[in-house]
């Protein structure tokens, strides 16, 4: 029974790593990598210590001096950690020669998000998103997962040679596997674009909720929709894009996507793969760019986000800065003022006590729907209502004896008395008090 219990302590127990982070250039306090922390954690590892950097000399073997090498692997050594993880990508030659050097198993940033996507893969179309990243990322480093390389297979007569090593089998296994992942991801990106396409052929309006990851996304769909989306406080907690619709009064609605978060030094073999579902956003008529007001480094976060949208291609969608989380600093007069200098223009909202929602949904009508403008029609120009209910969304609609009064968001602009769409210039007349431009 003891025998048991021990096996069972055994396997319960967290993997311990030691962080090897970069030195910032701007503050000599020494601190944890505080990202690289989140992942583990995210991870299910346990920190038991870490060590920062300055990354000069560019050595070899090792990335860094041979005498910083010594005292990384022997500070893991003293706290016993089963692994060593580095804020950064290293090369699996470098890799293996830590390994060697610590006699640890050592990763990067890159291997630890992988990972974790591959914890939280669910649906097929990311499951084979995470297998092709793993795979990619794991081919040019086969040694890393074995210790004898010298294994040989017997070869058919006139086949290659005496053998191969069971490295080279595996690679092309991997090889071929890739091949085969990348066909099937194919067939789901066609099933994902004949679904665009219809949704395309319907015109309805569409929304998407992209950030930085743990920004609160998924807490935003699930209080603006009512949806029932996993919502985790731990990084990358939702995987594969979610759309619901998003009622914006009793006559309309626009279809509101919550996609997967980003983070900073993403792997780029994670960028390739998810770009199918990164890929969501490139086709919303607006983004709402979702922040964390509590997080000190959503400044960086923001800017990360919009690097990842130049390189998916969806940097010049129409955007709304969302500040989520505000119940967390709304007494902090400091931290208020901090915000409204970074953000200036930007929806202060809470998804937890639904803060600033009533404003949001405003924007989003103007931004989606069109203004909203008010219009005395003449009954004999009846026909006008079915074309502004055709083409555009009516708020209220009363037929009075001077006519027939309209709330309606129509697309488009009037600048110099000039409408610039049809609907709106058959309209003008009508319009009860004309735009200050």
């Amino acid at each position: 029974m003891q025998g048991m219990v021990e096996v069972r302590v055994e396997q319960e127990k967290k993997t311990t790593c030691f962080l090897v982070g970069e030195q910032s250039k701007t503050s000599q306090e020494e601190t944890a990598p505080l990202e690289l922390l989140g992942l583990v954690h995210t991870l299910g590892f346990e920190e038991v210590g870490f060590i920062n950097v300055h990354i000069r000399e560019v050595n070899p073997a090792y990335g860094l001096g041979t005498g910083k090498a010594q005292e990384i692997a022997d500070k893991a050594k003293a706290v016993n950690a089963d692994c060593i993880i580095f804020d950064w990508e290293i090369s699996p030659t470098k890799q293996r020669n830590w390994e060697s050097l610590t006699g640890k198993s050592v990763l990067d940033r890159n291997e630890v998000i992988i990972r974790i996507f591959a914890q939280r893969a669910s649906t097929k179309e990311a499951t084979l998103q995470v297998n092709l990243a793993r795979l990619q990322y794991s081919l040019p480093r086969l040694s890393h997962f074995y210790t004898d390389l010298a294994r040989q297979r017997g070869g058919a007569f006139g086949a290659k040679g005496s053998g191969e090593t069971q490295l080279e089998l595996d690679r092309r296994r991997i090889e071929d596997k890739i091949v085969q992942i990348k066909k099937e991801l194919e067939q789901v990106e066609n099933i994902r674009k004949t679904q665009r396409k219809q949704r395309e052929r319907t015109a309805q309006a569409s929304c998407a909720l992209v950030g930085y990851t743990n920004a609160g996304k998924s807490s935003l769909l699930n209080a603006l929709t009512g949806a029932n989306v996993f919502v985790e406080n731990k990084l990358f907690a939702t995987l594969d894009p979610t759309t619901r619709k998003l009622a914006l009064s009793e006559a309309s609605f626009i279809l509101l996507t919550d996609t997967v978060g980003f983070i900073s030094n993403l792997p780029h073999t994670l960028i390739k793969a998810f770009r199918s579902t990164l890929e969501e956003a490139a086709y919303a008529d607006l983004l709402l760019v979702v922040i964390d007001a509590n997080d000190e480094e959503n400044l960086m976060q923001y800017e990360q986000v919009q690097k990842v949208l130049q390189e998916i291609g969806a940097d010049n969608i129409e955007q709304q800065v969302v500040l989520n989380k505000i119940d967390l600093v709304c007494n902090d007069p400091v931290r208020m003022t901090l915000l409204d200098s970074r953000f200036p223009n930007a929806i202060k909202v809470s998804a937890n006590t639904l803060f600033g929602f009533e404003e949001l949904l405003d924007i989003i009508k103007d931004k989606l729907l069109g203004i909203e403008r008010t219009f005395i029609v003449p009954m004999e120009q009846s026909s006008l209502v079915e074309l502004v209910r055709k083409n555009g969304t009516i708020q209220s609609e009363e037929w009075l004896e001077d006519g027939i009064h309209l709330k309606a968001r129509l697309h488009g602009t009037i600048e110099n008395n000039v409408a610039s769409s049809r609907t709106l210039s058959l309209l003008m007349p009508y319009l009860v008090q004309m735009e200050v431009l």
